[in-house]
C-alpha cells in the first residue's frame, strides 16, 4: 500500500515540477497535442462505425427475438468503444513519446539535473534513438494488447465484467503507462526494455500507483495533453528511486561483477552495468 501512495506522490511531484518551470511545461505540450488530434479523429471514426461493426461481428443475432439481439449488439458496441478507449490509453503515451522524443529527453534530463545529477546517456544518433524507442514501444504494446484482448473478452462475463474487469483494466493500463513513461530515463541509463519490465514487476504497486491515476485522467478530454509534461517529469523521479540514484549528485555505489546490491546492478550515475564489466570513473569500461 505504501508503494501505491509513493507512486502517486511521484506523479504529483512531476506535475509540481513542470508548473514551477513553466517554460518546460509549454515545451512538453506540443507532442501530446499532435497525438491527441490523431487519436480523437480515430475514436470519432470508431464511434461512428461501432454499430455497423457490431452488426457485422454478430450475424448470428439477426434472427434473435427482441430484445436479445439488440441487447447483445448494444453490449458489443459499448465494449468495442471501451476497448478502443483502453487501447488509446495504452498506446497514447508510446506514440506521444515517439513524436516528442527530443522534447521529453531534454525535459527528463533537466528534472534529473535539478535533483542532483543526471547520467550522460549512450552516444547514439537521433535516428538510432528513435528506432530503439520504436522497437521498445512495440515490445510493450504487444504485451499490453494481449492483456487488453483478455480483458475485453472477460467484459462479457456477467457481474465481473462490469465490476472487477474495469478495475483490473485500470491497473493494467497504469502499469504499462508507467513502463512507457519511465523508458525515457531508463534508456538514458542503457537499461534494456526487458530489464525495465522486470524492475517494474518487482515494484508493481509503485508502477500502478504512478500510472493508474494518470490512466484515469487520460480519459478526460485534453487531460492527456496537459498532464504529459508532468508525467515525464514524475517518471524521471520514479526511475531515480528504482535505480537508487543519489539525491546529491554523487555516483551511486554498486557491487562488483554487476551483481545486485542495495542500489541494484548500476554503475556510476545509475548506468546499467552488464555482468563481467567493471565501472571506472566514466562508467562501464570493459571486462573485469
Amino acid at each position: 500500500m505504501s508503494d501505491l501512495m509513493t507512486g502517486a506522490r511521484y506523479l504529483g511531484r512531476g506535475q509540481k515540477w513542470v508548473l514551477r518551470n513553466g517554460r518546460w511545461f509549454g515545451f512538453g505540450l506540443l507532442p501530446a497535442l499532435i497525438t491527441l488530434v490523431l487519436y480523437t479523429a480515430a475514436l470519432v471514426a470508431l464511434g461512428f462505425w461501432a454499430d455497423d461493426l457490431a452488426a457485422w461481428a454478430t450475424p448470428f443475432a439477426d434472427d434473435w427475438s427482441s430484445p436479445w439481439g439488440g441487447l447483445l449488439r448494444g453490449t458489443f458496441t459499448v465494449l468495442l468503444f471501451a476497448g478502443g478507449l483502453l487501447m488509446a490509453v495504452l498506446t497514447f503515451t508510446a506514440v506521444t513519446l515517439l513524436v516528442g522524443d527530443p522534447f521529453y529527453e531534454s525535459l527528463s534530463e533537466k528534472v534529473e539535473e535539478s535533483e542532483g545529477g543526471c547520467p550522460e546517456g549512450p552516444d547514439v544518433s537521433l535516428l538510432r534513438g528513435l528506432w530503439i524507442s520504436l522497437c521498445d514501444s512495440l515490445y510493450v504494446l504487444v504485451r499490453a494488447l494481449a492483456f487488453g484482448v483478455v480483458l475485453f473478452l472477460l467484459g462479457f462475463v456477467p457481474v465481473a465484467g462490469q465490476t472487477v474487469v474495469p478495475v483490473a483494466g485500470l491497473a493494467v493500463s497504469g502499469f504499462f503507462l508507467a513502463l512507457e513513461l519511465t523508458s525515457v530515463a531508463m534508456q538514458r541509463r542503457g537499461i534494456p526494455v526487458r530489464e525495465r519490465l522486470r524492475m517494474l514487476r518487482g515494484r508493481k504497486a509503485l508502477a500502478v500507483g504512478f500510472g493508474a491515476p494518470l490512466a484515469l485522467c487520460f480519459l478526460v478530454p485534453l487531460a492527456a495533453v496537459l498532464l504529459m509534461p508532468g508525467a515525464v517529469a514524475g517518471a524521471a523521479l520514479l526511475v531515480r528511486d528504482l535505480t537508487g540514484a543519489p539525491a546529491d549528485g554523487e555516483p551511486a555505489a554498486r557491487e562488483p561483477q554487476g551483481q545486485r546490491g542495495p542500489q541494484g546492478p548500476y554503475g556510476p550515475q545509475g548506468m546499467w552495468a552488464k555482468p563481467g564489466h567493471r565501472a571506472g570513473p566514466e562508467g562501464p569500461t570493459g571486462p573485469a
